[in-house]
């Protein structure tokens, strides 16, 4: 499909400028000087990639459904900025950003090698960036499938080449309200599919199809190589691998509620609603605008956790934390 190709190439440039930008700005840091590095300046780039992933869902969402032949009108239009300056856990980007210095000086402390604990930081940092414009888009694609009534689900596409808790997924079916499971890193797409096509697996888009189309090297690093030549010699790749390893939603952990408290100033879109529903605001110490602090802001995936399956209720909680007008 040329609409999920196009969008993996998206999603996988802007999160290689993540990693190119956080790799830069922490060369630039006057190590070994820990607390010289400043974050806000790389959490500024990742936002700005961040919002740039989110505002390609809806564009694909809509190329993608109608590829497959599916009428799929939005009932609401996705808010790309909400996707933006978040963590995949609620958590604010600036302060995940700050975590590999915090971590490395830790280190430092303990008696690690300076040179190490700052090369493991950079690669973390690097992944942290990454990852994070990755799950802002692919979030932002779940919203869109849930804006749209005529969209059941999504069907998950594997982009080679990949590892093997990935592989093993290749087109699993996943309900609209169901979480994207991924790790870090992970460059997976979610295609949407109708009520009809349910059922209807796409044969190229099997564990078994890609396993195929992967060279004998590609194998051996993906499965090891005896599980590689396992799969060759006829065993079940789902046998092989545990398909859960690794993998969590992008904003929920186990069944824990996420909220996050971006965008809840009164100027924020988020903000507004909530006030206009009755939330309390306060101006908080050191903060320039008045905040709402007497309700979360709940992130995409717990909301629909609380909606329980009622796209009705998933859009109408979706509006009012300001995911969608």
């Amino acid at each position: 499909m040329a609409a999920v190709a196009e969008r993996q190439t998206e999603r996988a440039l802007l999160a290689a400028a993540a990693a190119r930008q956080a790799l830069v700005l922490w060369e630039r840091t006057p190590f070994p000087v820990l607390d010289s590095w400043d974050p806000l300046r790389l959490a500024r780039v990742v936002a700005g990639l961040q919002l740039r992933a989110a505002r390609g869902a809806d564009p694909y969402v809509a190329a993608a459904a109608q590829e497959q032949g599916m009428q799929a009108p939005a009932v609401a239009a996705l808010v790309p900025a909400a996707f933006a300056a978040v963590n995949g856990d609620g958590t604010s980007l600036l302060s995940l950003l700050d975590l590999p210095r915090i971590e490395a000086r830790e280190a430092i402390g303990r008696g690690a090698d300076s040179a190490e604990a700052l090369a493991s930081a950079r690669k973390k940092l690097q992944l942290m960036a990454v990852t994070a414009v990755q799950d802002a888009g692919r979030v932002a694609d779940g919203v869109a499938d849930a804006i749209r009534p005529a969209i059941a689900g999504y069907e998950r596409v594997v982009n080679l080449p990949a590892c093997d808790r990935c592989i093993v997924l290749a087109g699993r079916l996943y309900r609209w309200s169901h979480g994207f499971e991924r790790h870090p890193k992970c460059d997976c797409t979610m295609v949407p599919v109708t009520a009809e096509q349910w059922h209807s697996q796409r044969p190229e888009n099997t564990p078994e199809q890609l396993f195929a189309r992967m060279s004998p090297q590609q194998q051996d690093r993906a499965f090891t190589k005896a599980g590689a030549q396992a799969i060759r010699d006829g065993a079940d790749i789902s046998q092989v691998v545990n398909a859960r390893r690794g993998m969590r939603k992008a904003q929920v952990f186990g069944h824990d509620l996420r909220i996050t408290t971006e965008g809840t100033t009164r100027r924020g879109l988020a903000g507004k609603r909530l006030e206009a529903a009755g939330a309390q605001v306060a101006k908080l110490l050191g903060e320039r605008y008045r905040r709402v602090v007497s309700t979360p802001r709940l992130m995409p995936e717990s909301i629909y956790e609380i909606a329980n399956g009622d796209r009705d209720e998933a859009i109408r909680l979706l509006k009012r934390f300001g995911y969608i007008h």
